[in-house]
């Protein structure tokens, strides 16, 4: 399957959330040490996304955001990532302005996505801030999950809608607890 069919293999998968599973630490941790270990260029490795919030179902993929210095660096380390063994869409990543996306699979399925971004960037502290806020709020986790299992079901088959709803609650979050941010 060529990079383009894995791509579009990705957007259309089911939407399907999973009870939290304590491996997903782990996992961060076992594809951090290795990335560290053969790309000196990323400055700090951060587990975001559902997964790095203890108690919230998600869609099984670890989501590891790297930190770089520019995002001339981050596309410099597209195809030695890819050589690692990540996959990419050079068109769909020409069309992002703050970050560049990776994706890893095992056994046929997507295991990790790798966000490029710039370190200490408002992007980076975006993500920092929302999966924070989510740790340490009961209630704000509660909502979310309730929020996701509802999105999940209405838009079971169309994970670009699933994400873009999700999209509006992260901004509102944002926003709500830290207008610089927003």
């Amino acid at each position: 399957m060529d990079v383009e069919d894995s791509l579009q293999k990705a957007i259309d998968e089911e939407v399907v959330l999973r009870e939290y599973d304590r491996v997903w630490p782990h996992l961060f941790l076992a594809e951090k040490v290795s990335l560290e270990h053969h790309f000196a260029s990323l400055i700090s490795l951060e587990h975001i996304g559902s997964t790095a919030v203890p108690g919230l179902s998600a869609k099984p993929i670890i989501d590891i955001m790297a930190g770089v210095d520019s995002l001339e660096e981050a596309d410099r380390l597209l195809e030695p990532l890819v050589e690692f063994g990540y996959s990419t869409s050079y068109d769909f990543n020409a069309q992002l302005t703050d970050r560049r996306w990776l994706m890893k699979h095992a056994s046929g399925m997507r295991t990790h996505h790798l966000h490029l971004i710039v370190y200490q960037s408002p992007t980076w502290f975006r993500h920092l801030h929302f999966r924070d806020s989510l740790r340490r709020s009961e209630e704000l986790r509660e909502k979310y999950q309730r929020l996701k299992e509802g999105l999940a079901t209405v838009h079971r088959d169309d994970r670009e809608k699933y994400t873009e709803s999700k999209g509006r609650f992260i901004e509102a979050v944002l926003e709500e607890c830290s207008p610089e941010l927003g």
